[in-house]
C-alpha cells in the first residue's frame, strides 16, 4: 500500500486492504495455535509461587472475604451501587450534551501520571472518551468499595486492595486491542500486520523465558555489560565463591585517605550504580576524589544452594572488609549498602557491634530497610502458605530462578511495567526501543535458597531485625549499638522499600543519623546525577515521629542529593593521599572490571 494525495497535496490514511486483512487474520490464527501449544506444553512449569495462575487464586480468595463482608450489610450495598448508577447518569448526561455539540467538562479525568490515555482520540472521539469515562468510574469506584470495607485483618485489607488495583488496570479499555483507538488505527493502516508481527513478538518472548512470561522491555542486543554499561574502569582483587570485589582506577592525582566500600543487592546485578558514564553513580563518587570498591555478588545455582544469611555477611560483608583494608593498608573504612545490601550491611554492623569490631567508620543506606512494618506491597507476596510453596519449589532446584522475583516486582507496578509492553509488543507489533534501566532490570539473578528463605521468614516476615530478636552467629543483634555516623536515604514515591518503612528504621539506630528524601522512586530516585538532575531532595530536622511529621518540617532543595552527600561523606573521609591504583596494593588485580561474575545469565 502507498500513500495517496487529495487536491490540496495533503496525504490521506492508508487504506485498509481487505484481502490483505483476511491473509493476515490467517496468519494471526495460525501462529496463535502455535503459541498455544507452546504454552500449554510450559503449563506445569507456571504454576508455584508467585506465578499469575497462583496469585490469581489468592486474589480469588482474599476478595472473596470482600463480598462476605459487604452481604452482611444490605444497606451498605444499595448505597454503593446508587453512588456507582449516580456516576453513570452523570456519564451518560455528559455524553448526550457532547453529542449535541455542547462543551462539557468530563465527568472523570486520569491522574496526571496515567499514561494510558495519552493519545488525543480518547479525548477527542466520543466512543473512547466514554470507555475511558466509564472504566475510570467503575475502577475508582470499585477500589474506594474495597478501602472502605470493614472488619478485616490488617494483612487480609492490604492484599484486598492490591489486588483490586492489579485487576481494575488489567481491564483497563487500553489493553485490549479493540478498545485502544491507537491499535485500532494501526491494524486498520496495516491490515492487520501489527497484530501478527505481535504474535510473533509474543512467541519469541514465551521460547525464552524460562518458568514465566517474560515480556521484553527494551531491546537486549542494544547492551553489553563491559561495553555500554558497567564501563568506569578497574579491576578485580579479590574474589570467593559468592562475591568479586572490585577497586576502581581513580581519576584524581590524590583521594581520601579512607576508602569506600559498596554493597548492592544481590537480587539484581550492581551495574545499576554504574550504568552509562552520564549516570554512573560510581563514576561521580571516583571523580570526587574516593578510593572506591564495590561487591559483584555472584548469579548463584544449584552449586550455592546452602548459603546463607550468616554466609552473605561473613563472605560478603566482612571479607570484603577484611580485603578492602589489606589492599589500601588503612585500619577502617566507610561502606555503603543499597536496597536489600543496605539491609545485610545494618545485620553485618550490629553484628561488628557486639564483637567490638569499629573497622567500619561511617555507613550509608540507600532505600534500605532495617523495620519491615511498613514493608509495602512486596507484603503481599509474603505469608505462611507463599513461604512454604517458595522453599519447596527451592529445595528441589537450589535456587530461586530470577522469573518469580521479575514477577513480583512487574505486579508491584503493573500499569507502568506489564501493560504498556503488551501492548505496544503484542498489539502494536512494536519491538521495545533500547533503554539501559529496563536492559538492567531483565538482567537479573538467582537467589540461593537458604539466603532467600532466611531473609523472607526472618525479616519480611517475622521482622527480627528491628525487634532485636535476629541471631547470627550465636550474637543476638541491636541495631541501637550502631553509633557510628548514619546516612540515610529514602525515595518518596518508592514501592519496594516505601520511604515511611526506611524512615521508620533510620529511628533504630544510634543518634548520629542523617535522613535524606530524595524524589522519584527506587531507583530513579537513586540514580539521579548532579549533571542532568530530574527530581529534588529535602532534607529536615534530626528528631521526627513519623515521615509526615518530618516532612511537614522538611526543607525542598532541587536537583540531586549526590553532592550533599559528597561533602557529609568528605568530613569522614581523612586527610588525601596520592591517588591508589587498582592491584598494586596488597591484593593483586584478577581481571578488568566489571568482572565475570556480573556476566553470568539465567539459565
Amino acid at each position: 500500500m502507498t500513500d495517496t494525495s487529495d487536491h490540496d497535496g495533503k496525504a490521506e490514511p492508508e487504506r485498509t486492504d481487505p484481502r490483505e486483512l483476511a491473509r493476515n487474520f490467517a496468519r494471526l490464527v495460525d501462529q496463535g495455535g502455535k503459541v498455544a501449544v507452546s504454552a500449554l506444553q510450559k503449563a506445569s512449569a507456571q504454576g508455584g509461587p508467585y506465578s499469575a495462575l497462583n496469585e490469581l487464586g489468592e486474589a480469588t480468595k482474599i476478595l472473596g472475604s470482600v463480598v462476605r463482608q459487604w452481604s452482611r450489610d444490605p444497606a451498605k450495598i444499595v448505597e454503593a451501587n446508587s453512588k456507582l448508577a449516580r456516576s453513570y447518569a452523570d456519564l451518560w448526561g455528559h455524553t448526550v450534551r457532547r453529542a449535541l455539540g455542547e462543551d462539557v467538562d468530563p465527568v472523570v479525568e486520569p491522574e496526571n501520571s496515567d499514561g494510558r490515555f495519552k493519545d488525543d482520540d480518547w479525548t477527542q472521539r466520543q466512543y473512547f472518551d466514554f470507555l475511558k469515562q466509564a472504566y475510570l468510574l467503575t475502577a475508582n469506584w470499585l477500589e474506594d468499595v474495597v478501602e472502605q470495607t470493614e472488619g478485616l485483618d490488617e494483612r487480609t485489607q492490604h492484599k484486598a486492595e492490591f489486588f483490586t488495583k492489579l485487576a481494575t488496570e488489567a481491564l483497563s479499555p487500553s489493553n485490549f486491542p479493540f478498545s485502544n483507538p491507537e491499535v485500532v488505527r494501526e491494524t486498520l493502516a496495516s491490515s492487520g500486520s501489527n497484530l501478527v508481527r505481535g504474535m510473533e513478538h509474543l512467541a519469541e518472548d514465551m521460547e525464552r523465558s524460562d518458568n514465566l512470561l517474560q515480556i521484553s522491555q527494551t531491546d537486549a542486543e542494544a547492551f553489553e555489560v563491559g561495553r555500554d554499561l558497567a564501563i568506569t574502569p578497574g579491576k578485580v582483587v579479590f574474589q570467593n565463591d559468592i562475591l568479586q570485589l572490585i577497586e576502581y582506577a581513580p581519576t584524581t592525582p590524590k583521594q581520601h585517605k579512607t576508602p569506600l566500600l559498596i554493597v548492592p543487592p544481590w537480587i539484581n546485578k550492581f551495574y545499576i550504580l554504574d550504568l552509562t558514564a552520564q549516570k554512573s553513580f560510581v563514576k561521580y563518587i571516583v571523580d570526587q576524589g574516593f578510593t572506591t570498591f564495590i561487591v559483584s555478588w555472584v548469579n548463584p545455582d544449584e552449586r550455592l544452594s546452602h548459603k546463607t544469611f550468616e554466609d552473605y555477611m561473613r563472605e560478603g560483608i566482612l571479607e570484603a572488609v577484611d580485603a578492602v583494608i589489606r589492599e589500601t593498608g588503612v585500619e577502617k573504612i566507610n561502606a555503603l549498602g543499597y536496597c536489600v545490601g543496605g539491609t545485610l550491611l545494618a545485620t553485618a554492623l550490629a553484628y561488628m557491634a557486639e564483637l567490638d569490631d569499629d573497622r567500619i567508620e561511617s555507613a550509608t543506606f540507600l532505600t534500605a530497610q532495617v523495620d519491615f512494618t511498613k514493608a509495602g506491597d512486596l507484603l503481599v507476596f509474603i505469608d505462611d502458605a507463599q513461604l512454604r510453596s517458595l522453599e519447596e519449589m527451592m529445595t528441589e532446584v537450589g535456587y530461586l530462578d530470577s522469573s518469580r522475583m521479575s514477577a513480583v516486582f512487574n505486579m508491584m507496578r503493573a500499569r507502568d511495567l506489564i501493560w504498556p509492553y503488551v501492548v505496544n509488543n503484542y498489539m502494536l507489533g512494536k519491538k521495545p526501543p533500547p533503554f539501559d534501566l529496563l536492559f538492567w532490570n531483565a538482567d537479573s539473578t538467582r537467589m540461593a535458597a537458604a539466603n532467600h528463605a532466611f531473609y523472607l521468614r526472618e525479616f519480611y516476615k517475622a521482622n527480627k531485625l528491628s525487634k532485636g530478636e535476629l541471631v547470627l552467629g550465636g550474637v543476638k543483634l541491636d541495631l541501637s549499638k550502631i553509633t557510628i555516623p548514619v546516612f540515610q536515604m529514602a525515595a518518596r514515591e518508592d514501592h519496594i522499600a516505601p520511604a515511611a518503612s526506611v524512615f521508620k528504621g533510620s529511628q533504630l539506630f544510634g543518634e548520629n543519623v542523617r535522613f535524606v528524601l530524595a524524589g522519584s522512586g527506587h531507583i530513579a530516585g537513586v540514580v539521579n546525577p548532579p549533571a542532568k538532575p530530574k527530581y529534588q531532595h529535602w532534607t529536615g530536622p534530626k528528631k521526627a515521629k513519623n515521615l509526615d511529621d518530618w516532612l511537614a518540617q522538611a526543607e525542598e532543595h532541587p536537583g540531586s542529593w549526590w553532592p550533599l552527600w559528597i561533602k557529609w561523606l568528605a568530613k569522614r573521609s581523612g586527610d588525601e593521599v596520592s591517588a591508589r591504583q587498582p592491584g598494586q596494593g596488597a591484593l593483586e588485580a584478577i581481571e578488568d572490571a566489571p568482572g565475570s561474575y556480573v556476566k553470568a545469565k539465567q539459565a
